[in-house]
């Protein structure tokens, strides 16, 4: 994927938390990994640095990691 692709990612209900949208995305392997890269500030959610693993993220939001960025969608 080049670093100007964005990806859209479907969610089934109206949010999903940062931790879990890394995983569903396979931006990250697990949990643990997810948690290390937020906490050193390599996670961007609509364009800025975000350190809450539990941020709610909805339809329209964007979170880049090492330059792969996705966009949330939701179904229906």
């Amino acid at each position: 994927m080049s670093s100007n692709e964005i990806i859209d990612i479907e969610i089934r209900d109206d949010v999903i938390r940062l931790g879990q949208l890394l995983k569903l995305a396979s931006l990250v392997e697990d949990g643990v990994e997810a948690t290390d890269l937020i906490k050193n500030g390599l996670v961007k959610v609509n364009g800025e640095i975000d350190e809450r693993r539990g941020r709610q993220l909805r339809a329209g939001d964007t979170v880049t990691v090492n330059g792969e960025t996705v966009r949330i969608t939701v179904r229906g």
